[in-house]
C-alpha cells in the first residue's frame, strides 16, 4: 500500500467514519456474545407529562424522575459521552482539528442530543414524532435565536456523524427479512421503489427544472424508501447540502405524520384487507416507527404486513446509495469532455457505502449462522442505540447550522415541495397496484403470516 493511499485510510472523514463504525459493532459483538460487560448506550425510557395510561402503555411508562434518580443511568450515559466523545474526537483529531476545541464542542452537542433524546422520549411525542424532528428544532431554534456559538461549532459534524450511523446501522439490515416475506415483499418493495426514484427524477429535473440535483435525487430516496435514512444515505452520496438535507427530511417528517394518521383510515373505509392495507403503508410512509404505528391500526396482520415490508425496502438504502454515487461521479459531476476512470470513481465514491454492505453481510452470512437470531437481536439492540446517538448528533449539528431564511432561500417557489408531493402521490398509486397484483387473491395466493 502506497504512502498515499495510508494516508487517505486513516486521515479522511470517509474511512475513519467505517472504522469507528467497525470498532463501535465489534464492540458490541464482543459484549454480548461474550457476556463480559455491558456495552448499552444510554436510553430514555418511556415517560409521561402526568397522562393516565392503561394497558401495554402503561406497563412501559417509567417516571422521570425514577429514571434520573438511578445510577446505572447516569453510568451509561458516561459511558455513551465517553464512547462516541474519545472515537470522535481521535477521528476529528485525524482530520485536523485540535482536541482542545473538540472535545469541550463534543460535550455541547452531545448534552444537546441527550435534551433531544429526553424530549422523544415523552409517550406522546414519541408516538407521533420522531427524534429527528425534535432534533432539528433543538438546533435551529439555538441557531435562529442566539445563534450558534463559536466554540461549538468544531463539533458540529453533519457528515462525520451521519456516515458512521450508517455504518453501525448496516448490521441490522439482514438479507434474511427477504425470506419472511418472500416474493410478495420484493414484489412491493423492491420493483416500485426504483420506479418512483426514476419518476421523481424525470419530474424534478425536466418538468419542475430543479437545477439542484442533489436535492431531486436526496428528496427521491426520501420519498420512496424510509425518509430520513434513505435521505441521509443519498445525501451523502451526492453532495447534498445540509440546508438541501434538512428541508427534505421536514418535509417528509411533516407528511409522514399525516399519512400515518389518514392512510389507516382511508384503507379502513374503503374495506381493503389487513395484509393489503398493512403491505401499502409499509410500502409508502417513510418512517419505520410510523409504519408501525399505522399498521397497528389494521390489527396484528396489518402490522406484521407493513413492517416486513418496509424492512425489506430498508434493504435497498445501501444499493440506491451505492448506484448514486455512481451516477453522480460518472455523469452529474463530471465536466464536458472529462473522461471519469474508475479511479476517479472510487476516489469520489463515499466510502461508508463499503462499512455499510460489509456490516450487513457479516451480520447476514457470519454471526446470524454462527449465533443465531436472537444474539444476532440482542447484538442490534446494542448497536441501535448508538446508531441512534450518532444521527441525533448529525441532526442536531444540521439544526445548529441551518437558518430558517436560507430554508426558505431553498424552497424555490415551493418546488421541492411539489416534488415530494406528486412523488409520494405517484408512490401510493403504483404501490397500491402492486399490493393489489400480488395480495388481493385476483392472480396469486395470498400468504398467512403468523
Amino acid at each position: 500500500m502506497s504512502k498515499k493511499s495510508s494516508s487517505k485510510l486513516l486521515h479522511t472523514e470517509d474511512w475513519l467514519a467505517v472504522w469507528i463504525g467497525f470498532i463501535i459493532i465489534a464492540a458490541g459483538l464482543v459484549a454480548v456474545l461474550t457476556g463480559a460487560f455491558d456495552f448499552s448506550a444510554l436510553k430514555f425510557k418511556t415517560w409521561t407529562w402526568g397522562e393516565t395510561l392503561t394497558g401495554a402503555a402503561a406497563a412501559k411508562v417509567v417516571p422521570l424522575g425514577e429514571q434520573l434518580a438511578s445510577g446505572a443511568f447516569w453510568l451509561k450515559g458516561l459511558l455513551t459521552l465517553c464512547v462516541l466523545g474519545v472515537l470522535f474526537a481521535v477521528g476529528a483529531k485525524l482530520t485536523g482539528e485540535k482536541f482542545s476545541k473538540f472535545i469541550p464542542a463534543f460535550i455541547g452537542v452531545f448534552v444537546l442530543s441527550v435534551i433531544v433524546r429526553l424530549i422523544s422520549a415523552e409517550f406522546t411525542l414519541n408516538r407521533y414524532l420522531e427524534w429527528a424532528f425534535w432534533a432539528l428544532i433543538v438546533g435551529m431554534l439555538i441557531s435562529n435565536t442566539i445563534g450558534t456559538p463559536g466554540w461549538l461549532r468544531p463539533a458540529v459534524r453533519t457528515e462525520f456523524y451521519i456516515k458512521t450511523g450508517l455504518v453501525i446501522m448496516g448490521f441490522s439490515v439482514l438479507f434474511s427479512n427477504i425470506a419472511k416475506f418472500g416474493l410478495y415483499g420484493l414484489g412491493i418493495a423492491w420493483a416500485v421503489t426504483p420506479v418512483v426514484i426514476l419518476f421523481m427524477w424525470w419530474f424534478g429535473t425536466k418538468v419542475l427544472k430543479i437545477d439542484n440535483k442533489p436535492l431531486v435525487i436526496t428528496m427521491a430516496s426520501a420519498t420512496s424508501v424510509c425518509g430520513t435514512s434513505a435521505a441521509i444515505a443519498s445525501g451523502a452520496a451526492s453532495g447534498c447540502k445540509k440546508d438541501d438535507l434538512t428541508m427534505t427530511i421536514s418535509i417528509s417528517i411533516i407528511f409522514t405524520v399525516l399519512m400515518m394518521v389518514l392512510e389507516p383510515v382511508i384503507i379502513k373505509a374503503c374495506g381493503m384487507s389487513p395484509i393489503m392495507g398493512g403491505a401499502l403503508i409499509g410500502g409508502t410512509v417513510d418512517s419505520t416507527g410510523a409504519v408501525a404505528v399505522a399498521g397497528s391500526v389494521l390489527g396484528g396482520e396489518g402490522e406484521k404486513a407493513a413492517v416486513l415490508v418496509k424492512m425489506i425496502q430498508n434493504i435497498l438504502i445501501g444499493f440506491i446509495a451505492f448506484f448514486v454515487a455512481l451516477f453522480f461521479a460518472t455523469s452529474v459531476n463530471r465536466k464536458e469532455g472529462q473522461k471519469v476512470g474508475a479511479s476517479e470513481i472510487w476516489t469520489r465514491f463515499p466510502k461508508f457505502i463499503i462499512g455499510f454492505f460489509v456490516a450487513s453481510l457479516v451480520a447476514s452470512f457470519i454471526v446470524l449462522p454462527l449465533a443465531g437470531a436472537d444474539q444476532v437481536k440482542a447484538v442490534n439492540g446494542v448497536l441501535d442505540q448508538y446508531k441512534n446517538w450518532c444521527f441525533v448528533l448529525a441532526f442536531v449539528s444540521i439544526g445548529l447550522d441551518t437558518n430558517f431564511r436560507d430554508i426558505a432561500r431553498q424552497m424555490k417557489g415551493g418546488k421541492p415541495l411539489w416534488l415530494y408531493i406528486v412523488g409520494q402521490t405517484f408512490n401510493i398509486v403504483l404501490t397500491f397496484a402492486a399490493v393489489w397484483f400480488l395480495l388481493s387473491g385476483a392472480v396469486f395466493p395470498v400468504p398467512v403470516l403468523d
